[in-house]
């Protein structure tokens, strides 16, 4: 028999951890996407929606790389189904690897 194709996403092991607070940021995005931005900027009127995003992305960010309470197949699913912007933690990374290479190297400079 063929292999019957459905349209449903399977979920990783830890998804229900980390499903409420993501479902409430999207309730929120979507909040900032409908509200009335009359005499607003039109780049004041995205700031909400950035923020949210930054946020979501942020937290995505600590559970897999600070806290280390999500698994890297649960990571990557969040990365690939749109939770977490991917260049943005990419950014977040790189930053992070120069201020410990920027410490080590100060530390080189000053030993006697």
């Amino acid at each position: 028999m063929p292999k019957i194709k459905t349209n449903r996403v399977k979920y990783p092991e830890g998804w229900e951890l980390i499903e409420p607070t993501l479902r409430e940021l999207d309730a929120k995005m979507r909040e900032a996407e409908m509200d009335e931005h009359d005499g607003k900027r039109k780049c004041e009127a995205l700031w909400p929606i950035f923020k949210l995003s930054h946020q979501r992305s942020r937290y995505v960010y600590d559970l897999y790389y600070r806290r280390k309470e999500i698994s890297k197949e649960l990571y990557e699913f969040c990365l690939d189904q749109g939770y977490a912007d991917r260049n943005l933690i990419a950014k977040w990374k790189k930053a992070v690897v120069y201020a410990v290479f920027k410490h080590v190297r100060i530390y080189k400079n000053f030993t006697l």
